[in-house]
């Protein structure tokens, strides 16, 4: 596995260091167990949609802890208590968490879990005082002609 250098990018850069974090570790970890398995879909410009995968899992088997800027979710391992004896086990029933790390002003919206598939709607919401706005100059909303001392000359 080839690890990424942001070496001269943090040279360069200020305050970027936690965005360079995220990336190395996440270099490192995509490497590691891929259960369940996910899409991760951008439905608009705000809203983002994260599907997983959980065949064989029950709402009260799944805990989704969104704070600051992660999102895991937790498959918590059930016993079965089925009366027969198991043949084959093709449907995987094995506990996970899974990490998602959110940008700023990214908060779960809902989650809900149908026919196998845990959806979890995200949206991102930019509070209006980090929104970029104008800026007048001097305090003037409008620009003002500026008279020329030639101008006053010519008036008299």
């Amino acid at each position: 596995m080839s690890r990424l250098d942001f070496t001269p990018y943090r040279r360069s850069t200020v305050g970027f260091d936690h965005l360079f974090d995220l990336l190395e570790n996440q270099a490192r970890n995509s490497g590691s167990e891929n259960y369940p398995p996910f899409n991760i879909e951008r439905r608009g410009e705000d809203s983002y949609r994260i599907t997983l995968a959980v065949a064989g899992f029950k709402p009260a088997d799944l805990d989704i802890t969104a704070q600051q800027n992660l999102l895991t979710v937790q498959g918590k391992k059930r016993e079965d208590s089925g009366d027969g004896d198991m043949l084959h086990i093709g449907i995987a029933n094995r506990g996970f968490e899974r990490r998602f790390e959110l940008a700023d002003y990214v908060r779960v919206e809902k989650a809900d879990l149908e026919d196998g598939l845990l959806v979890v709607d995200l949206v991102r919401e930019v509070p209006d005082a980090m929104k970029p706005k104008k800026i007048a100059v001097n305090g003037q909303t409008t620009l003002e002609v500026v008279k020329n001392d030639d101008d006053d000359a010519n008036a008299a």
